[in-house]
Protein backbone atom coordinates (compact mmCIF):
# COMPACT_ATOMS: atom_id res chain seq x y z
CA UNK A 1 0.00 0.00 0.00
CA UNK A 2 1.29 3.45 -0.95
CA UNK A 3 0.16 6.77 0.51
CA UNK A 4 0.91 10.37 -0.36
CA UNK A 5 3.30 12.39 1.76
CA UNK A 6 2.16 15.94 2.50
CA UNK A 7 3.94 18.98 3.85
CA UNK A 8 2.44 21.09 6.62
CA UNK A 9 0.87 23.40 4.03
CA UNK A 10 -1.17 20.55 2.54
CA UNK A 11 0.89 20.03 -0.60
CA UNK A 12 1.90 16.59 -1.88
CA UNK A 13 5.67 16.19 -1.79
CA UNK A 14 5.98 12.49 -2.58
CA UNK A 15 4.73 9.00 -1.82
CA UNK A 16 5.63 6.39 0.76
CA UNK A 17 5.07 2.63 0.76
CA UNK A 18 3.60 1.27 3.99
CA UNK A 19 4.91 -1.88 5.63
CA UNK A 20 2.44 -4.65 4.79
CA UNK A 21 3.23 -6.42 8.05
CA UNK A 22 2.02 -3.38 10.00
CA UNK A 23 -0.61 -1.68 7.83
CA UNK A 24 -1.94 -4.64 5.87
CA UNK A 25 -2.75 -7.33 8.41
CA UNK A 26 -6.16 -9.02 8.84
CA UNK A 27 -8.34 -7.55 11.55
CA UNK A 28 -9.53 -9.77 14.38
CA UNK A 29 -12.24 -8.05 16.39
CA UNK A 30 -11.70 -10.04 19.58
CA UNK A 31 -8.04 -8.97 19.75
CA UNK A 32 -9.02 -5.32 19.37
CA UNK A 33 -11.65 -5.77 22.07
CA UNK A 34 -9.15 -7.25 24.50
CA UNK A 35 -6.64 -4.47 23.87
CA UNK A 36 -9.22 -1.72 24.40
CA UNK A 37 -10.55 -3.43 27.53
CA UNK A 38 -7.00 -3.74 28.85
CA UNK A 39 -6.30 -0.04 28.33
CA UNK A 40 -9.56 1.19 29.88
CA UNK A 41 -9.27 -1.15 32.85
CA UNK A 42 -5.77 0.10 33.62
CA UNK A 43 -7.10 3.67 33.76
CA UNK A 44 -9.07 2.81 36.91
CA UNK A 45 -7.33 3.92 40.08
CA UNK A 46 -9.05 1.50 42.43
CA UNK A 47 -8.92 4.01 45.31
CA UNK A 48 -12.63 3.98 46.26
CA UNK A 49 -12.95 3.33 49.99
CA UNK A 50 -15.84 3.20 52.45
CA UNK A 51 -15.92 2.70 56.20
CA UNK A 52 -17.49 -0.29 57.86
CA UNK A 53 -19.48 -0.03 61.11
CA UNK A 54 -16.28 -0.66 63.02
CA UNK A 55 -14.49 2.29 61.40
CA UNK A 56 -16.96 5.18 61.59
CA UNK A 57 -16.34 7.79 64.26
CA UNK A 58 -19.46 7.36 66.39
CA UNK A 59 -20.19 6.12 69.87
CA UNK A 60 -20.63 2.40 70.25
CA UNK A 61 -23.01 2.64 73.20
CA UNK A 62 -26.55 1.38 73.00
CA UNK A 63 -28.83 4.31 71.96
CA UNK A 64 -31.65 3.31 74.32
CA UNK A 65 -32.64 0.38 76.44
CA UNK A 66 -33.79 -2.79 74.80
CA UNK A 67 -37.44 -2.90 75.98
CA UNK A 68 -40.42 -0.77 76.99
CA UNK A 69 -39.65 2.29 74.82
CA UNK A 70 -42.10 1.66 71.98
CA UNK A 71 -39.27 1.89 69.47
CA UNK A 72 -37.43 -0.73 67.48
CA UNK A 73 -34.41 -2.32 69.07
CA UNK A 74 -31.11 -0.56 68.41
CA UNK A 75 -27.68 -1.74 69.44
CA UNK A 76 -25.33 0.96 68.15
CA UNK A 77 -25.21 4.35 66.45
CA UNK A 78 -22.82 2.79 63.93
CA UNK A 79 -25.44 0.52 62.41
CA UNK A 80 -25.52 0.62 58.59
CA UNK A 81 -29.25 1.33 58.68
CA UNK A 82 -28.64 4.62 60.54
CA UNK A 83 -27.66 7.89 58.88
CA UNK A 84 -23.92 8.31 59.33
CA UNK A 85 -23.42 4.66 60.12
CA UNK A 86 -21.06 2.24 58.42
CA UNK A 87 -21.40 0.88 54.91
CA UNK A 88 -22.17 -2.76 54.29
CA UNK A 89 -20.05 -4.46 51.62
CA UNK A 90 -18.79 -1.13 50.32
CA UNK A 91 -15.79 -0.75 47.98
CA UNK A 92 -12.26 -0.99 49.30
CA UNK A 93 -8.98 -0.08 47.58
CA UNK A 94 -7.95 -2.78 45.16
CA UNK A 95 -5.94 -3.02 41.94
CA UNK A 96 -7.64 -3.23 38.57
CA UNK A 97 -5.39 -5.13 36.21
CA UNK A 98 -5.64 -7.48 33.28
CA UNK A 99 -2.99 -9.44 31.44
CA UNK A 100 -2.39 -9.51 27.71
CA UNK A 101 0.84 -10.80 26.28
CA UNK A 102 3.05 -8.51 24.24
CA UNK A 103 2.54 -10.39 21.01
CA UNK A 104 -1.23 -9.97 21.25
CA UNK A 105 -0.90 -6.26 22.07
CA UNK A 106 1.27 -5.73 19.01
CA UNK A 107 -1.19 -7.71 16.90
CA UNK A 108 -4.03 -5.45 18.09
CA UNK A 109 -2.05 -2.30 17.30
CA UNK A 110 -1.23 -3.54 13.81
CA UNK A 111 -4.90 -4.36 13.25
CA UNK A 112 -5.96 -0.86 14.35
CA UNK A 113 -3.37 0.75 12.08
CA UNK A 114 -4.51 -1.46 9.20
CA UNK A 115 -8.10 -0.32 9.73
CA UNK A 116 -7.08 3.34 9.55
CA UNK A 117 -4.94 2.79 6.47
CA UNK A 118 -7.62 0.76 4.64
CA UNK A 119 -10.24 3.42 5.35
CA UNK A 120 -8.03 6.20 4.02
CA UNK A 121 -7.81 7.84 7.43
CA UNK A 122 -3.99 7.76 7.58
CA UNK A 123 -2.34 11.07 6.69
CA UNK A 124 1.42 11.14 6.32
CA UNK A 125 3.33 14.41 6.69
CA UNK A 126 7.02 14.92 6.04
CA UNK A 127 7.76 17.31 8.89
CA UNK A 128 6.11 19.73 11.30
CA UNK A 129 7.91 22.87 12.45
CA UNK A 130 6.40 26.01 13.95
CA UNK A 131 7.87 29.15 15.41
CA UNK A 132 6.34 30.52 18.57
CA UNK A 133 3.98 27.64 19.21
CA UNK A 134 0.81 29.38 18.02
CA UNK A 135 -2.42 27.40 17.94
CA UNK A 136 -3.44 29.03 14.66
CA UNK A 137 -0.43 27.43 12.95
CA UNK A 138 -1.52 23.91 13.83
CA UNK A 139 -5.14 24.72 12.97
CA UNK A 140 -3.99 25.99 9.58
CA UNK A 141 -2.08 22.77 8.93
CA UNK A 142 -5.06 20.57 9.83
CA UNK A 143 -7.33 22.64 7.62
CA UNK A 144 -4.85 22.38 4.72
CA UNK A 145 -4.82 18.60 5.15
CA UNK A 146 -8.62 18.57 5.01
CA UNK A 147 -9.14 17.26 8.53
CA UNK A 148 -9.95 20.44 10.44
CA UNK A 149 -12.59 19.78 13.10
CA UNK A 150 -12.17 15.99 12.92
CA UNK A 151 -11.04 14.01 15.95
CA UNK A 152 -7.37 13.62 15.09
CA UNK A 153 -4.42 11.78 16.61
CA UNK A 154 -1.02 13.26 15.79
CA UNK A 155 1.88 10.83 16.15
CA UNK A 156 5.37 12.29 16.60
CA UNK A 157 8.73 10.57 16.64
CA UNK A 158 10.10 12.67 19.52
CA UNK A 159 9.07 15.52 21.77
CA UNK A 160 8.85 18.87 20.02
CA UNK A 161 7.92 21.77 22.28
CA UNK A 162 6.80 24.08 19.48
CA UNK A 163 4.50 21.44 17.95
CA UNK A 164 3.11 20.50 21.37
CA UNK A 165 2.32 24.12 22.20
CA UNK A 166 0.72 24.66 18.81
CA UNK A 167 -1.69 21.75 19.20
CA UNK A 168 -2.44 21.44 22.90
CA UNK A 169 -5.36 23.90 22.88
CA UNK A 170 -7.19 22.30 19.97
CA UNK A 171 -10.07 20.28 21.46
CA UNK A 172 -10.20 17.78 18.59
CA UNK A 173 -6.45 17.08 18.49
CA UNK A 174 -4.61 14.51 20.57
CA UNK A 175 -0.85 14.02 20.40
CA UNK A 176 1.27 11.01 21.26
CA UNK A 177 4.80 9.76 20.73
CA UNK A 178 5.31 6.79 18.41
CA UNK A 179 6.73 4.72 21.27
CA UNK A 180 3.56 5.32 23.34
CA UNK A 181 1.03 4.61 20.60
CA UNK A 182 -1.65 2.10 21.59
CA UNK A 183 -4.70 0.47 20.08
CA UNK A 184 -7.29 2.47 22.03
CA UNK A 185 -5.96 5.86 20.94
CA UNK A 186 -5.78 4.79 17.31
CA UNK A 187 -9.38 3.51 17.31
CA UNK A 188 -10.68 6.52 19.25
CA UNK A 189 -9.50 8.97 16.60
CA UNK A 190 -11.15 9.59 13.24
CA UNK A 191 -7.94 10.63 11.50
CA UNK A 192 -4.38 9.51 12.11
CA UNK A 193 -1.66 12.04 11.23
CA UNK A 194 1.85 10.58 11.32
CA UNK A 195 5.18 12.18 10.54
CA UNK A 196 7.61 10.25 8.35
CA UNK A 197 10.03 9.81 11.26
CA UNK A 198 7.22 8.54 13.49
CA UNK A 199 6.09 6.11 10.78
CA UNK A 200 9.56 4.60 10.61
CA UNK A 201 9.55 4.23 14.38
CA UNK A 202 6.10 2.57 14.35
CA UNK A 203 7.13 0.12 11.66
CA UNK A 204 10.35 -0.70 13.47
CA UNK A 205 8.51 -1.25 16.75
CA UNK A 206 5.47 -3.12 15.44
CA UNK A 207 6.83 -5.25 12.60
CA UNK A 208 7.31 -8.92 13.40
Amino acid sequence: MTVNVYNQDGGVVGTRALHEGVFGVPVEAHVLHEAVRLYLTHQRLGTACTKTRGQVSLSNRKPWRQKHTGRARAGTFRSPVWVGGGTTFGPKPRPFSLKMNRRARRQALRAALSLRAAAGDLVLVDHLAYEGGKTKDMARTLAALGIGGRKTLLVLASRDLSVTRSGRNLPTLDMVLADSLNTYRVLRSEKLVVTVDALERIEERSAE
